[in-house]
């Protein structure tokens, strides 16, 4: 593996960029410096305390840095932070890697790359790296880090995104993007049947605890389940993976698959249903509030 560019700077230091920058500066050495930009400098003082540079503007973070990792919810947020006098693109000299770790639209992140090599002569490298795996997964530097982009450009990042988990790469620009909604086609539908069979399961006497234990073991067994089954049994819904981005995720899924005429049944239901679980106010509790949304929908149904 390459070593690790001179220069990183990170902006998103929230529930998932925090942890991957403190594992980041973990794999560090001397020779790298990694540096941070929040709006509220109190707020990463123990990055900087483990060794960040605080930087006071993206300008200032961007200045002479190889890769500039954003972990932010989604393009507009992007956009603040390459804009304007004190923005990424105004300290932009030299070649920059910039990765965009939120799920996104792959056609708008194209459309942006494009638009920052015409207004970088080509300094600017745009690659797309959605991430999996929650905040356990940030913690533990073992997220799936989903990668599209161009070779050299990937080359440069891959380093970086090693120290905070398995990054692979998945083919051109937009491809992560693609990968992370059929990624969350599946742990939507994973958490959705979770929350249903607890209903299901406790309405019909059976020990959840017992129940789950026994079912890790079988074909139902999965990461959703090994992470989100306690939650669920607890009814633990303090936010991790936040409900209401499932909604955003799944849309970008079924454009996708309308752009390739890939039947999307089961992303359509799914989307339905995540809308309803926000609209009946528990989008910002964590993905395991399927408990609580299917007990909702159930209260009619049961039995007096």
């Amino acid at each position: 593996m390459t070593s690790l560019p001179g220069v990183v700077g990170v902006i998103g230091l929230g529930v998932m960029g925090r942890p991957m920058t403190a594992n980041l500066l973990r794999g560090a050495t001397g020779a790298t410096q990694v540096r941070v930009h929040h709006r509220t400098p109190d707020r990463v003082q123990d990055l900087v305390d483990a060794g960040a540079v605080f930087s006071t503007t993206p300008r200032e973070l961007a200045a002479g840095a190889d890769v500039v990792l954003l972990m932010l919810p989604d393009l507009p947020q992007v956009d603040e932070v390459l804009a304007g006098p004190d923005g990424i693109l105004a300290g932009v000299t030299e070649p920059l890697v910039l990765v965009i770790g939120s799920t996104s639209s792959a056609g708008d992140i194209r459309t942006l790359a494009q638009r920052l090599t015409d207004q970088t002569a080509g300094l600017v490298s745009v690659i797309d790296a959605p991430v999996s795996g929650g905040e356990d997964g940030a913690i533990a530097g073992t997220l799936a880090i989903m990668v599209g982009g161009e070779p050299d450009a990937v080359v440069t990042a891959l380093p970086v995104l090693s120290t905070m988990g398995t990054p692979v790469h998945l083919g051109p620009l937009g491809a992560g993007e693609i990968a992370k909604y059929c990624n969350q086609l599946i742990v939507a539908s994973t958490i959705m049947a979770i929350g249903e069979a607890a209903v299901l399961a406790e309405r019909s006497g059976l020990d959840l605890q017992a129940m789950f234990d026994l079912l890790r073991g079988g074909y139902a067994g999965s990461r959703v389940l090994e992470t989100r089954a306690q939650r669920v049994i607890d009814e633990d819904y303090s936010p991790s993976g936040v409900a209401k981005y499932m909604v955003k995720d799944l849309s970008f899924a079924m454009d996708e698959a309308r752009a390739n005429g890939t039947a999307s049944s089961l992303t359509d239901a799914l989307s339905a249903l995540f809308e309803d679980l926000v609209a009946r106010g528990f989008g910002d509790d964590d993905i395991a509030v399927t408990r609580r949304y299917v007990e909702s929908r159930s209260e009619s149904a049961a039995p007096h």
